[in-house]
């Protein structure tokens, strides 16, 4: 049996490619007969331009670029052919804050991005493709666009610090027009791992902000800051119902920033898919392992895992699904496609075992989960295939 073995990266603690690596490993322990193929695969977010470097080569471009919170960090975008692919996370990654508070989640910029993006354009691209995910900050991408020359201000002209919580007070933007001939005559494009619009309760603030540090207070404070920014950046680029569309959202904000700028949206996942060559993998699989760090309902919109599961469904391939956690129901997990979910912290005992021992445990995983879907003829699933809950 031929199985394919196609994740995300598993949050801060694997890159895809560690992640299939340990899912071929473990699943060579108990099936050694099964051949196993590594496609480590992204959304956009981290492991971006790891994944697509991996898949077709090019050539990488190391940048140094304001971090998060101010400090001095090493971002990647990859040069392929004639389009520059730019991997917002590693400038402005969740990875990148250790500590994460409120003042943290507040604080947190986009300029890195804007500054890896002019970097990729000053090469001369025909086209663009930022990834979005991942991502530390809740600014609504005001750093980028600071950083490409536009800058918000306060009803007093005053230029805003950088973060999210500073845009309680914006009044206007100047220099759109600066930051858009910056990138005249790119294509420019936004692949993205959420369909999340950019305020309310499906918003950046209320669906990501816990994640980054932000408390109840600031999670309202930062989605009413946003609301009044995304009302002056829809003035300022005369798109009024730019905050509400699908995307606006993504990476703290960074879609709407971008949709601004004339940027077209494309799902990273499938855009992944399409470069990195999921669907000729697809044909000669019998069996799709995919994962992530967590599936929960925020997989089932345009992330990864979703993308896997849709199109082995539609190769006829059975798709099976091992995660850090799991906190969808059988139920939920078999309408999106999924088989069988198996979580790692589940089958460690907990969170911190599973934490302590990421690669190790997957593996364990894994092997187990090949002794129930391993050397079996193409479509004929285990006896209790299920999935495997937290909490």
């Amino acid at each position: 049996m031929r199985v394919l073995f196609a994740p995300d990266s598993f949050g801060g603690s694997l890159t895809a490619a560690e992640a299939a690596a340990a899912m071929g490993r473990g699943w060579a322990r108990s099936v050694p007969a099964d051949t196993t193929v590594l496609l480590p695969l992204a959304d956009g977010g981290t492991g971006f331009v790891e994944v697509l470097h991996t898949a077709r080569g090019g050539t990488r471009h190391d940048v140094e670029v304001t971090g998060p919170l101010g400090e001095p960090t090493t971002a990647t975008w990859l040069e392929l052919e004639s389009t520059a692919y730019v991997e917002s996370a590693s400038a402005c990654g969740l990875h990148l804050v250790a500590d994460r508070t409120p003042q943290t989640a507040a604080a947190a910029t986009s300029r890195g991005v804007g500054e890896l993006v002019a970097a990729a354009a000053a090469t001369g691209p025909a086209s663009i493709v930022v990834g979005l995910g991942g991502s530390a900050c809740t600014d609504g991408g005001a750093g980028l666009l600071a950083a490409l020359g536009a800058a918000p201000r306060d009803a007093d002209g005053t230029v805003l610090s950088d973060g999210g919580g500073a845009l309680a007070a914006v009044a206007r933007l100047d220099g759109l027009r600066d930051a858009l001939g910056a990138l005249a005559g790119i294509d420019l494009v936004v692949a993205a791992d959420v369909d999340h619009v950019l305020t309310g309760p499906q918003g950046a603030a209320a669906v990501f902000g816990p994640q980054k540090g932000a408390d109840e207070d600031t999670v309202a404070a930062l989605d009413a800051a946003l609301t009044t920014w995304g009302a002056v950046l829809g003035e300022a680029c005369g798109d009024p119902g730019l905050a509400g569309r699908p995307g606006a959202g993504a990476a703290g904000g960074l879609g709407a920033a971008l949709a601004a700028l004339g940027a077209r949206r494309v799902a990273g996942g499938e855009l992944v898919r399409e470069v990195a060559g999921l669907d000729e993998a697809l044909d000669r699989a019998d069996l799709v392992v995919t994962g992530e760090g967590a599936l929960d309902e925020q997989s089932l919109h345009g992330k990864l895992v979703s993308v896997v599961a849709d199109r082995a469904r539609e190769h006829g391939v059975p798709c099976i699904a091992l995660a850090g956690q799991v906190h969808l129901g059988g139920n939920q997990a078999l309408e999106a496609g999924i088989e069988g979910a198996y979580s790692v912290a589940a089958d460690a005992g907990s969170v911190e075992a599973a934490l302590a021992d990421p690669a190790g445990r997957l593996a364990d995983l894994a092997e187990g989960v090949a002794r129930h879907w391993g050397a079996r003829p193409p479509g004929d699933g285990p006896e209790g295939s299920s999935t495997r809950r937290d909490g």
